[in-house]
């Protein structure tokens, strides 16, 4: 909730600024400086930089120190336009001096209201406009009244209250002719002291309404920081989420296939025995290892950019193939490119990791299946990347968390400019299709 110029109570703004210099660093205006000390802003300005400062009794605005001393300015300024009526007034013949006296009672009374002008602006600028027909002391308490009513309240009400002020000014001075200056002249000069408060009023309210929405612009441009600041560090996480699942499922299932066959071959050859003690105890540190590079990605600054080792590219593929073979898979690839080293370094590692994650699934969903790996493309037209494995032998029994490795494998490849298709095929085998820009240098 914020206070707003006219005292009301509306919804939406932020809070207060943490730091008043982020007003000033939005659109260069030196507002900081200003608001280190609140009592050199007006009430309703200082409000709605710190809604908890106090009020007065009834919900009232408490006056601040700029307060006091502009609302004591404008009252000598009222006083001081008043004598110089009264002393019109007292060289009028055609007055009487009852009426001369009226005349004053009325200004001095108008001046002392002018205290009640922050209260309620529209009703003294009502109430002043029969005094401009009665009274020319109260002259100065019209002008300051009307000078309010311009800073506290909307164009609305200034161009009702205003107009029928300047109205009244020619009926005023044809009524009350002043003795040593012509018509024209007295009622060109009320217009134009009349006019001149008022623009004085609608610019104070207009440089109140820019510090106003300075400060909102500062809040929204904190905020909007804050939102991009917290989307970068969850794309983060769900980047190295996927790198987890890409790099940890991959060892994990060659640990999973192993140690199973131990467990059903307990009279296995010692070689065979040897071999997979071998494999787990590779694919174990290799899963270390990539988990101690995950975290030091993570524990790294923001100018650390690698890792220890370098990532695997489409040269490491075959490396990967036969790792796979090893494990008992059967696999074959087909690789139409003549030169992997020739495939850009960030298209070459996510084809590595599709193909991973390809056999990753397959090795979990379709044990004892073969799996073949089509590569092809070039410069310009793209890499393809087509995994394919027929349907398993027998039941399979359902892995929990199946289908997060291919939405990490979708938004790999949409984030890298390519698409990526996967689903069952007419005769209940897997496929998965991925395509990937291929940049000629």
């Amino acid at each position: 909730m914020r206070r707003t110029e006219d005292g009301r109570t509306t919804a939406g703004g932020a809070g207060t600024p943490s730091d008043p210099a982020a007003v000033s660093s939005v659109s260069g205006a030196r507002v900081a400086p200003v608001y280190r000390f609140p009592s050199l802003l007006p009430a309703a300005v200082a409000d709605e930089f710190d809604p908890d400062r106090p009020l007065r009794h009834g919900g009232r605005r408490r006056r601040t120190l700029r307060d006091w001393i502009v609302d004591f300015a404008l009252f000598l300024c009222a006083v001081f336009i008043g004598v110089v009526g009264a002393d019109s007034v007292a060289k009028n013949t055609d007055l009487s001096p009852v009426l001369a006296d009226i005349d004053q009672l009325i200004g001095a009374l108008a001046c002392a209201a002018l205290w009640l002008r922050r209260r309620w602006p529209v009703a003294l600028a009502i109430a002043m406009l029969p005094v401009t027909l009665v009274s020319e002391t109260a002259g100065g308490a019209v002008v300051v009244a009307l000078f309010t009513l311009a800073v506290h309240r909307p164009l609305r009400y200034v161009a009702w209250i205003g107009g029928i002020c300047l109205a009244l000014i020619p009926l005023y001075y044809w009524m009350r002719p002043d003795p040593d200056l012509p018509y024209p002249f007295v009622v060109g000069f009320g217009v134009l002291l009349t006019v001149t408060f008022i623009a004085w009023g609608r610019l104070v309210r207009s440089r109140r309404q820019l510090l106003l929405s300075l400060r909102d612009r500062a809040q929204h441009a904190e905020t909007e920081a804050q939102l991009r600041a917290e989307q970068a560090q969850r794309l983060a996480r769900e980047a190295i989420a996927r790198e987890m699942h890409d790099v940890l499922a991959h060892r994990l299932t060659l640990l999973s296939v192993h140690a199973g066959a131990l467990e059903f071959r307990p009279d296995a050859p010692e070689a065979e025995i040897a071999r997979a003690a071998g494999v787990i105890r590779d694919s174990a540190h290799e899963a270390l290892q990539d988990l101690r590079e995950i975290i030091g990605v993570l524990r790294a600054d923001d100018r650390t950019d690698e890792s220890g080792r370098p990532q695997p590219t489409l040269t490491a593929l075959d490396q990967l193939v036969e790792e796979s073979r090893e494990a008992g898979m059967a696999v074959r690839l087909d690789s139409g490119i003549e030169d992997p080293k020739a495939v850009p370094a960030a298209t070459g590692r996510n084809a590595y990791r599709i193909a991973q994650e390809a056999l990753t699934n397959a090795r979990k969903h379709a044990p004892g299946a073969e799996v073949t790996i089509h590569l092809a493309g070039g410069p310009g037209e793209g890499l393809t990347v087509d995994v394919r494995n027929p349907a398993p032998p027998g039941d399979v029994p359902h892995v929990p968390g199946s289908g997060q490795g291919l939405i990490g494998l979708t938004e790999r490849a949409t984030l890298a400019g390519g698409r990526l298709d996967h689903g069952k095929e007419t005769d209940g085998g897997f496929r998965v299709h991925a395509w990937l820009p291929w940049q000629e240098r």
